[in-house]
């Protein structure tokens, strides 16, 4: 099935997104691990990949390259390989002069990104399999840009000289991964003007959850799938939190420079957790840990409409001290796992994802879309 059949194919439809993260996303990939896993169990197919079960596929930053190996087929076993054989040169130290700009070199990403998902392969390509949604930032316009590969959208109209679908996929992928301070940014040619991207990250969506539900379901993206517990599945995967909190802070502290360090990762967080929080309010959340002591999980609790959009899966850890001990991995030094650029502590990236999903996954929260 491409993915334009996706589009108009009868049972419910099911929705995968994925947070940016960095390397981080080494977290994410165990989880799916344990997801594939697990459907291919439940559904007798040893072959599953998860583009066979999931119809669109969502993802920001590190996110974005996960979501693209998915919707091209990939089995979790091989993205694993991926970021276990790439990671270091992901993160290759930018020469001298450079890191007054950004911290590492792209030209070894890009070079990967054109090897995993073909230097030739467009964004409309029918090698992929579900629909995908790529979270950037134009920088240019100022402006978050979510784009999708759904054939019906208004720029992805192929009479069009700025048609979406011809952009080379592996520079979407990079465009989302291009964080500032860490990467350089990537310039797109959209018909006759270029536009300046960075990573998708700096917007509202590195959780792209809620944007992906909005996308499939909005009259102006033209899709429209009906929604309904019964009807639609999201299932959204963390790169693990760890708030900033400090009991010791004091008033005279907060000065120009730490702000200027603090704010940004705090408006990220807080971005983060609202659409987290959008999804658990309008879906019927099965699993997730706390938003807050106030509302805590959300489980069970109803929303502001009479009746649940879309049942919801949220996957992740806290990767604090506390966090890591309740997942039975106190031994891990969170601060070797906080850092986007820990390539060093994959092994213990991996772990903590593997420590999800033994700890979260529960098959009957699929039960309902296993038909």
């Amino acid at each position: 099935m491409s993915y334009r059949d996706r589009i108009n194919a009868d049972g419910p439809k099911k929705i995968l997104a994925l947070d940016g993260g960095g390397i981080r996303g080494m977290m994410t990939v165990e989880i799916l691990s344990g997801i594939e896993e697990m459907l291919r169990s439940a559904l007798g197919r040893e072959d599953l990949v998860l583009a066979d079960y999931f119809d669109y596929v969502a993802g920001t930053s590190t996110g974005a390259i996960i979501a693209t190996c998915i919707s091209l087929g990939m089995p979790v076993a091989k993205i694993r390989e991926f970021y276990i054989g790439s990671g270091k040169e992901m993160f290759d130290k930018a020469f001298i002069l450079k890191r007054f700009r950004y911290k590492y070199e792209d030209e070894k990403l890009s070079d990967m990104l054109r090897e995993v998902v073909g230097s030739d392969t467009t964004f409309g390509s029918d090698k992929l399999k579900t629909l995908l949604l790529i979270v950037m930032r134009n920088a240019t316009t100022d402006s978050p840009w979510p784009l999708s590969n759904n054939p019906r959208a208004k720029y992805n109209d192929t009479s069009r000289k700025d048609c979406n679908l011809n952009i080379p996929l592996w520079q979407l992928v990079r465009a989302s991964t291009a964080a500032p301070v860490y990467f350089p940014p990537e310039v797109i040619q959209l018909g006759e003007r270029e536009f300046i991207f960075v990573d998708g990250g700096v917007t509202t969506y590195n959780n792209p959850a809620f944007m992906a539900f909005l996308m499939a379901t909005l009259e102006p993206y033209n899709m429209q799938w009906p929604t309904g517990e019964d009807k639609m599945l999201i299932v959204s995967v963390g790169t693990g939190t760890n708030a900033k909190a400090n009991e010791d802070l004091v008033p005279d502290e907060m000065n120009l420079f730490y702000n200027a360090a603090s704010i940004p990762s705090a408006l990220m967080f807080a971005a983060l957790n609202e659409q987290d929080f959008l999804c658990r309010a309008f879906g019927q959340c099965l699993s997730g840990d706390l938003i807050d002591r106030e509302v805590e999980s959300m489980i069970g609790k109803k929303g502001p409409l009479p009746a649940k959009l879309f049942t919801y899966m949220r996957y992740n850890a806290e990767l604090t001290a506390e966090g890591l001990a309740a997942l039975g991995l106190a031994d891990i030094n969170p601060e070797n796992v906080q850092k986007l650029d820990s390539v060093e502590h994959i092994t213990d990236l991996q772990r903590i994802g593997r420590a999800v999903a033994g700890s979260k996954l529960n098959i009957e929260h699929f039960r309902s879309f296993l038909k």
